[in-house]
């Protein structure tokens, strides 16, 4: 369920996202993916083929090492036994108590020459000691340090050769303390259990070799073994370290080897270490090869940091050319849809910039194209509407010449004073201020001021024909009396809340005026009566019908259409979208207690 879930997420994302970071991603999933794949595949071939070829190698080093220790087997077998062809010789080693001093002198002087003879056959040999059935000790060295033989014979290591079954033998390494010199370093000794001809013990042959003398190897398997970090252990029998590679390098001292020698020995499972095993034919000596994977796979993480730093390179290459390609696409997309955008707010626009020949190009080309037709159609039915009011209100005013119907009014009401009825002179003189007003600001401006004089003349002349039965409070700023606003828009609200919102002669009606000012420095008119109220039902007509204004501000409307049912009432909120644009409005509430508020809002001018 949880995958499930998960994908469900991704696809949600990867639909919500814009189209340009869409064709990226797609860009790069195409080029990056395989890249890294191949590059993949190329990385895990050249390792398992450098491995192969390494176990290779470590095999024929560990080869070349059997060689060269069966070679020096077989060459030390064959220095000890020389000896034995003075068999007599050796065995009175052991009888020098019962020889007389003269006998004695030419014994030692003869075991001397043996033991000359034997260390000449090999140069690297510089101790070599014959210890006589009785422990006597002889020795001959090449150089100025001398065996201790007490402490000599005191060492665990030769009381275990006392006990071995093995004629010829390789000890392992063990440190140089018997000596005089007690010198740093550690030594190897081969020797041999010698017998008489009767099979009876006659000694031991010891030649101290240092571990460098075990292996002798050409300088091509030296450079690759300190190139990869190959080390070699070679233990004998007993399970003692006989040479040690780090040590005879300098990677480690000798000392470490005497103290750690059966850490070395063992096999741990490591998955770190390359690990080839080898004995010698006659089986005296095992051999231990240990590569380190991380020296072996060397270069192929070399080859590793190329490749990453070749697909992160071509990532970012990749990613600059998907950039500049899907900026291509997508750059007409958006200019068209910031176009369409003012296309909604009413600016038909068309997008200027030079196009390519291409799909996109085409349908922008055609979009202009679109785009001109609509506006010279709005134009044309917008200027018709504006030129056919403009007529009508010319011809209005050409019909009702103004200072011939100042003249008229004032004749009739100067008739009605002679005949005594003040009331009539004065409706008379109302209307003749109201025509001023509504006919002699054509073309110069209109303020709220006279918006509000010519309210309450007309108010005043309700009173009159109701009997002062309504009550106009005015609560206007008085910088907000010389904004400039479009004439005729609070004297039908007031009308309309006259025509349904007084109920009888029992109460009088109150009437409201109040302007405030916005956040945004915007004129908020707010009028409001406390007569019968609207219905809830009306009001839902009247929201519908205030919300057409937007969608009918361009259409011609018929002239002998009678306000009512709130047409007057959409008509100013036309004429406010129409002249101060689509965030101004006018919007109807019923009252908290009873009554009708009229709420719209205008910027300063």
């Amino acid at each position: 369920m949880e995958p499930k879930r998960w994908i469900r997420r991704a696809v949600l994302m990867i639909e919500s996202m814009r189209f340009q970071n869409k064709l990226l991603v797609g860009y790069l999933l195409a080029c990056v993916i395989p890249l890294i794949g191949v590059s993949t595949i190329i990385f895990h071939q050249s390792a398992a083929g450098l491995e192969d070829s390494s176990q290779e190698f470590a095999s024929l080093y560990t080869s070349q090492i059997r060689t060269s220790l069966n070679e020096f087997i077989k060459e030390y077998d064959k220095v000890t036994k020389s000896v034995l062809v003075d068999n007599e010789l050796i065995y009175r080693v052991g009888e020098e108590r019962s020889l007389p001093m003269d006998e004695l002198i030419i014994q030692k002087f003869a075991v001397q020459r043996l033991l000359m003879r034997v260390a000449l056959l090999k140069s690297e040999i510089s101790t070599v000691m014959l210890i006589g059935r009785d422990s006597s000790v002889y020795q001959y060295t090449t150089t100025t340090s001398r065996v201790n033989e007490n402490m000599l014979l005191s060492r665990e290591w030769y009381k275990q050769l006392r006990s071995s079954d093995d004629t010829f033998f390789i000890t392992g390494l063990h440190d140089r303390s018997y000596y005089e010199d007690k010198g740093a370093g550690a030594v190897v000794t081969v020797g041999r259990v010698l017998f008489s001809s009767d099979g009876a013990y006659a000694g031991i042959l010891l030649i101290d070799l240092d571990p460098f003398t075990l292996l002798q190897l050409d300088h091509d398997f030296v450079l690759a073994r300190d190139k990869y970090g190959i080390s070699v252990v070679i233990s004998n029998r007993q399970r003692e370290i006989v040479y040690h590679s780090d040590a005879a390098s300098g990677r480690l001292s000798w000392q470490q080897v005497l103290e750690s020698g059966a850490e070395y020995i063992k096999d741990d499972g490591s998955q770190d270490q390359i690990i080839l095993s080898g004995s010698t034919s006659t089986g005296n000596l095992f051999i231990k090869t240990e590569i380190p994977r991380s020296k072996l796979l060397q270069k192929i993480n070399q080859i590793k940091g190329m490749t990453v730093f070749v697909i992160l390179m071509s990532s970012l290459v990749i990613t600059c050319i998907s950039i500049g390609l899907s900026y291509t696409i997508t750059r007409p997309i958006k200019a068209l849809r910031r176009s369409m955008k003012q296309a909604e707010t009413g600016q038909y626009l068309p997008i200027e910039k030079e196009q390519a020949g291409d799909e996109i190009g085409s349908l922008v080309n055609s979009y202009n194209k679109m785009i001109i037709t609509i506006r010279t159609l709005i134009e044309d039915v917008y200027i018709a509407e504006i030129k056919q009011r403009q007529a009508k209100f010319i011809a209005l005013q050409n019909q009702i010449n103004p200072h011939m119907l100042y003249n008229t009014l004032e004749s009739i009401r100067m008739k009605a004073l002679m005949k005594d009825d003040e009331e009539t002179a004065s409706m008379i003189k109302i209307l003749a201020r109201m025509f001023r007003l509504a006919l002699g600001k054509e073309g110069r401006h209109h303020s709220v001021k006279h918006e509000l004089d010519y309210t309450t003349n007309y108010l005043e002349l309700q009173n009159l024909r109701f009997d002062n039965m309504f009550r106009l409070n005015i609560r206007i700023p008085d910088e907000m009396l010389h904004c400039s606003i479009i004439p005729l828009i609070f004297q039908p609200i007031v009308e309309n809340s006259i025509n349904h919102g007084f109920e009888d002669y029992s109460r009088p009606m109150n009437i409201d005026i109040e302007g405030v000012w916005t956040e945004d420095g915007e004129i908020l008119i707010r009028i409001t009566d406390d007569g019968v109220g609207i219905s809830l039902e009306k009001q839902e007509g009247l929201f519908a019908l205030l919300e057409d204004a937007e969608t009918d501000k361009y259409k011609l409307e018929e002239t002998d259409v009678p306000e009512s049912n709130g047409l007057g009432l959409k008509n100013i909120a036309e004429r406010i979208k129409l002249h101060y644009g689509d965030r101004y409005y006018l919007t109807i509430r019923r009252g908290a207690d009873r009554g009708t508020a009229v709420e719209f809002l205008i910027p300063k001018l």
